[in-house]
């Protein structure tokens, strides 16, 4: 048997024991027109992936829910490129996808993804992405030392987000900051529904015990200086093998509840741009 064929033979066994646990497959929108292995052709975008539930493995695609973000789902065209990620064990398996189709799927939408013939497969300890030809972003995280200081600069970012949609000027000055503690730096590795999955550096990971609350800063594009910002609470964490921690964020708006739409439209408008064919 040819080797591609057996990997790709115990791949589909992998997705099948994944989809038989209730597990997960990660997706991100490949950019269009890029090969996926000059760094420079990304060097411009910020690429989210997000974590999906399978909910049926069929013979020739797998069905999982489509992406959401805070409550809203994020649309995804047919036919558009993805980049796609399992893991079980030790090992990860990466390979390139595309949407079928999109599909009911009881209470919540779902769609079709083209099942690989050819699939790469790497050790856990990797990236999950590292050679999907994608840019993760870094996030800024800080210690929240007064969470009522959010509501004034959550104020000021939305205001800056409906003046950059409506065309007009922003508001003076640069993006303040709440009342934060020194900052670190983490690679956001996922977008769940209501947080995120960000990977810290061992010499960072003692601040996600000290600290109850936080302030993220997440940039998306480079031609857009508004990040998408956000208070959040750590809800579990874990070690990889490289002692490196991954930490599961739920965002907190309890604080500005109306600075939940604003973060949603960002995502939404950010996930609009990577789909765009280059002109």
């Amino acid at each position: 048997m040819p080797a591609n064929r057996s990997r790709t033979t115990e791949w589909r066994r992998s997705m099948q024991q994944v989809f038989e646990r209730g597990g997960t497959l990660e997706i991100a929108v490949a950019r269009q027109g890029a090969s996926g292995h000059d760094p420079a052709e990304h060097v411009s975008s910020a690429d989210l992936v997000f974590r999906l539930r399978i909910v049926s493995l069929l013979e020739d695609c797998v069905v999982v829910e489509a992406p959401s973000a805070l409550g809203r789902t994020i649309h995804i065209e047919d036919g558009a490129p993805l980049v796609g990620a399992i893991t079980i064990g030790q090992n990860r398996w990466k390979f390139r996808s595309c949407k079928l189709s999109g599909e009911p799927a009881g209470r919540v939408e779902a769609m079709r993804l083209e099942l690989p013939d050819e699939v790469e497969r790497c050790l856990r300890r990797f990236t999950r992405f590292e050679v999907g030809g994608l840019n993760l972003p870094e996030v800024e995280v800080y210690p929240l030392l007064d969470a009522k200081s959010v509501a004034r600069v959550e104020e000021w970012n939305d205001a800056a987000f409906a003046a950059a949609e409506a065309g007009r000027t922003a508001p003076p000055g640069t993006q303040p900051l709440p009342t934060v503690g020194p900052k670190f730096t983490a690679t956001l590795m996922n977008v769940g529904g209501g947080g995120i999955g960000i990977r810290v550096e061992p010499v960072d990971a003692s601040a996600l015990t000290r600290h109850r609350l936080f302030w993220f800063c997440i940039p998306l594009e480079k031609s857009d200086p508004l990040p998408v910002v956000a208070t959040g609470k750590v809800v579990h964490t874990h070690l990889d093998s490289t002692q490196r921690t991954y930490a599961g964020v739920s965002f907190d708006f309890s604080f500005r509840p109306a600075h939940q739409k604003t973060v949603v439209e960002q995502v939404v408008r950010h996930m609009e741009r990577s789909q765009q064919r280059p002109t």
